[in-house]
C-alpha cells in the first residue's frame, strides 16, 4: 500500500489514542505506486471470473475490541484499516456523531476522530487513494447535505474539502486520472468531480459530472476504486420481498466503470455472517490473496466482528 504525503492545508481535530510514529516514505513511494496500480488490475480481472458458483471460504473471523455504533465503510491502509461509523443521538432531530477508527488485524483499537458538522454527522463509504482517505459525512437522510474531508492516516489530520448539495453515500478516487466519484443515498445517482493536477478539487466542485445508475438490485454501501483501471468496485444490500417476515437482505458486489459510466460485472453475494445478516450490510474492502481474492466485512452494529473471506 502506498503511505500518504503532505497535501493542503490540515486542520487538526481531537485525536483520541497514542499516535503512532511517522515513517519515512520518500524512498519506496513510486514503487508503492506502481506495485497499487498493478494489484488494481489483477483484482479487477479476478473478479470479473468471480459467478454464484464461486466457493467462498471463511479465512478468520476477529471481534473488534470497542464499541462500533453502526459502521458504515472500511478501506486498508498497510496493517491496517479504517472504519467509518455514525452514532445516532436522536436521528429526527438530526443529532449524532461521525467516527472513523482506526483498527489493526486484530481487531485492536489504534486511534480515532470525530467527523461532522451539526447535522450532517453520518459518515458513508470510505476510500484511500495512497495519499488520503475520502470520508463523507452528510445527514441521516436522502436528498440532503454533504460535506466531505481528506484524512491524512498517518496524522489523522483532517481538511475540509468542500459541501454538496445531496447525500453522499459512499466515494471513491481514481488519483492517475484525478477524478473523485461520490454516489448517492442508494446509489441511484453518481457525481464525478475532477481534481487539480495538485489532487485539489476545481473552484467548480459545486456542479460535477452526474449520471443515474443503471443498475437496481443492490444499494451501494461502500465502494474502493482499483488502482490502474477505470473501475471501482462497490457493495450494498437490497431489502427483498417487503418488510414482512419472508423478506431477505440480498448483498452484491459490482464492478463499475466510473469514467464510461456503465457497470462492467455483478455478483450476488449469498454467504451470511452468523446472525444473519448479509456481510454486504455495509462496509468491506477486497485485497489479492494467493490466486483469489481476499475480502472483509464488518455487517454488524455496536459489537462487531471483522469476517476475512477468500475466493478463487
Amino acid at each position: 500500500m502506498n503511505a500518504p504525503g503532505t497535501f493542503g492545508r490540515w486542520i487538526g481535530i481531537g485525536v483520541r489514542g497514542v499516535l503512532l510514529a511517522s515513517v519515512p516514505v520518500v524512498a519506496w513511494i513510486s514503487q508503492a505506486m506502481v506495485a497499487d496500480s498493478a494489484e488494481g488490475s489483477v483484482i479487477a480481472d479476478r473478479f470479473r471470473r468471480l459467478t454464484r458458483e464461486s466457493t467462498w471460504r471463511k479465512a478468520d473471523e476477529v471481534e473488534l475490541d470497542f464499541r462500533t455504533y453502526h459502521p458504515q465503510g472500511m478501506t486498508v491502509v498497510g496493517d491496517r484499516f479504517f472504519l467509518s461509523s455514525v452514532e445516532v443521538i436522536d436521528r429526527g432531530e438530526g443529532r449524532g456523531v461521525g467516527h472513523l477508527f482506526e483498527v489493526d488485524f486484530q481487531g485492536k483499537l489504534l486511534r480515532q476522530v470525530r467527523l461532522g458538522e451539526g447535522s450532517m454527522y453520518h459518515p458513508g463509504g470510505i476510500d484511500f487513494d495512497g495519499r488520503r482517505i475520502w470520508v463523507p459525512v452528510a445527514e441521516y437522510r436522502p436528498h440532503s447535505r454533504t460535506v466531505v474531508y481528506a484524512v491524512n492516516p498517518e496524522s489523522l489530520e483532517i481538511r475540509r474539502v468542500f459541501e454538496f448539495g445531496d447525500h453522499l453515500g459512499a466515494l471513491v478516487c481514481d488519483e492517475a486520472r484525478r477524478g473523485l466519484v461520490g454516489v448517492s443515498w442508494g446509489s441511484r445517482r453518481f457525481y464525478r468531480w475532477d481534481l487539480r493536477e495538485d489532487g485539489e478539487l476545481p473552484v467548480e466542485a459545486t456542479a460535477p459530472v452526474q449520471w443515474d445508475n443503471g443498475s437496481h438490485y443492490v444499494d451501494y454501501q461502500d465502494g474502493q476504486f482499483l488502482k490502474g483501471t477505470p473501475w471501482a468496485l462497490f457493495g450494498g444490500i437490497s431489502r427483498m420481498g417487503g418488510d414482512g417476515s419472508g423478506s431477505f437482505a440480498l448483498g452484491g458486489l459490482e464492478l463499475v466503470d466510473v469514467w464510461e459510466m456503465r457497470v462492467i460485472h455483478q455478483l450476488p453475494m449469498m454467504v451470511r455472517a452468523t446472525g444473519g445478516a448479509s456481510l454486504l450490510r455495509n462496509p468491506f474492502a477486497v485485497e489479492m490473496r494467493g490466486t483469489g481474492l481476499r475480502f472483509y466485512f464488518v455487517p454488524e452494529d455496536e459489537t462487531s466482528m471483522l469476517h476475512v473471506y477468500d475466493v478463487d
